[in-house]
């Protein structure tokens, strides 16, 4: 069974796995930036980790340092805003097995179940701050903890592990054979309290269904380390701190305007000229300081000033001593290019730039409104979910085998059939699906005298509605059970005086046909 392996104890099962007997010669290809190393039969063989852990978990703490600068926090809770929305009484993600092919028993139970992993991992709370944590160091890790003396209970506790302290480790051995080669992959974790990147490197190897963990997907083929969606962002972010640096620099040392004292000197040789300078600078000048400690002003003349006044001899002939002004910088209040990388920064993380504009309303107008830039948000916030939904995956594949809803070997069959609904921004969402079908409704009205003669219901629902083929079918279902509507002859027959109405019509044009009669009489 699948609980025989939790804990750190690592044993070989005794049965097979179901697709352990077919041969392969290649190693199966994965996105998780796992070390693979040759086996020698024990776990003890030698693996050189230096380079790959040492410079992954730089790789981490450097994703965690841009994290806290303020232009990326901004964009980055524009995309974890966007992900997970917190609604009131509401879980921010529900499961959908409409396409299951199950009973509706077990599929009560697979609710049941993600409604406590849910609960285990505290996602209603602490959605918001897991999904970050996955979006920016790129790795989520969690040990999943069972009752080994009753692992019918299901998992007991989701503890998170630090991404710098474990790493998957792909142990692969090859059996050579007439035509082909067997390949055979054994996955664990090599988890070092300490960090991978200690000088002690003897970790703890902690079997594979004890760790559930979620990858960016995103992997560098040279190095084999998984990226963060971070990383296209580190050159950006690195121009736009140099660049506001530089910035502050040249605005500090242009800013002021400087003066140019001209002294003349005479006749004077070039060394006691200088020392006539030099006394001159003494007696005129005050070079104040501000002191940000104490907060005190002070005439300092034992530092130099990168903003000194300029001294200069002029010889006899001239026109004697003077004191001129150089204007400060010019275009000081200019800051394109601080904008350009911030542009850059954000289209680096595929944020619509119209974000930026921190003065700019927000439109809860027309869905015609929305910019081509928010459309590819809104797709790659859906890329985003889909990716991070391996974490529940993962997960729920573990509690519905404890818990013996599923067998193992059922769960390849049904895991691509399961789907995760997100909650969506509430005012946004409902102005833009009203206008939608507002627009789809007047389209409708515009097809209607065609329908039937050049367009038919199907075609009406399929793509001016956008409907699915089960859709159609639950909307016919809905149609039939409903009672049909009410017309207006329907609801007047239960008139009680309208049965007089048409006696009454009878008689009015009999009166009129005597009227006339008589009137051709007299005539």
């Amino acid at each position: 069974m699948a609980f025989e392996i939790f804990g750190f104890k690592i044993e070989r099962k005794s049965e097979e796995q179901p697709n352990a007997k077919v041969p392969a010669f290649a190693l199966p290809e994965n996105d998780d930036g796992s070390l693979m190393f040759a086996g020698g039969g024990a776990y003890g063989s030698y693996l050189n980790m230096e380079g790959e852990y040492k410079n992954e978990v730089e790789l981490i703490f450097k994703y965690r340092e841009m994290s806290s600068l303020s232009d990326c926090e901004v964009a980055i809770e524009n995309v974890v805003n966007e992900a997970i929305v917190a609604g009131k009484g509401e879980r921010p993600v529900n499961i959908l097995l409409d396409n299951l092919s199950l009973t509706e028993s077990i599929k009560t139970k697979i609710r049941n179940e993600f409604d406590i992993i849910l609960d285990l991992l505290n996602f209603n709370n602490y959605g918001h701050e897991i999904f970050r944590r996955w979006y920016v160091e790129g790795r989520l890790y969690y040990h999943i903890m069972i009752d080994e003396n009753d692992p019918s209970r299901g998992i007991v506790e989701l503890r998170s592990l630090d991404a710098t302290k474990i790493k998957k480790i792909t142990q692969v051995n090859k059996e050579k054979k007439q035509d082909t080669i067997d390949v055979k992959v054994n996955e664990v974790f090599n988890y070092n309290p300490a960090g991978l990147n200690a000088q002690n490197r003897q970790g703890i190897l902690i079997s594979r269904d004890s760790i559930a963990y979620c990858t960016s997907g995103l992997l560098d083929k040279r190095k084999k380390m998984v990226l963060s969606y971070l990383h296209k962002a580190i050159k950006p972010l690195n121009q736009l701190r140099m660049v506001e640096d530089a910035i502050v620099i040249y605005r500090i040392s242009r800013a002021p305007e400087r003066r140019i004292f001209y002294i003349d000197v005479g006749n004077l040789p070039k060394v006691k000229a200088e020392q006539y300078i030099r006394d001159i600078m003494t007696r005129y000048k005050n070079r104040l300081v501000y002191d940000s400690e104490s907060g005190e002003v002070r005439d300092d003349r034992r530092h130099q000033s990168m903003l000194e006044d300029y001294w200069l001899p002029r010889r006899e002939g001239g026109r004697g001593t003077e004191i001129t002004t150089l204007p400060g910088g010019q275009n000081l209040g200019e800051v394109e290019d601080i904008v350009y990388f911030q542009r850059k920064l954000y289209r680096s993380l595929n944020i619509p730039v119209s974000r930026l504009e921190q003065e700019s309303t927000f439109n809860l107008g027309r869905g015609a409104e929305i910019t081509r830039d928010e459309v590819k948000f809104t797709k790659f916030i859906q890329k985003l979910r889909k990716k991070f939904n391996v974490l529940f995956n993962d997960i729920l594949k573990t509690q519905l085998i404890l818990k013996g809803v599923i067998a193992e070997e059922d769960w390849s069959l049904i895991r691509n059939n399961i789907h995760y609904s997100y909650l969506k921004d509430g005012h946004y969402a409902e102005m833009r699906d009203m206008d939608v079908l507002r627009d789809r409704l007047d389209i409708l009205n515009t097809m209607e005298p065609y329908i039937g003669e050049w367009f038919s219901k199907e075609y009406v629902q399929k793509h001016v509605f956008r409907m699915s083929e089960e859709e159609i079918k639950e909307m016919g279902k809905q149609i039939d059970k409903e009672p049909p509507p009410m017309d207006d002859e329907d609801e007047g027959g239960d008139d009680d005086s309208e049965p007089d109405t048409p006696d009454q019509e009878p008689d009015t044009d009999a009166g009129q046909e005597e009227e006339e009669n008589q009137l051709d009489s007299r005539r």
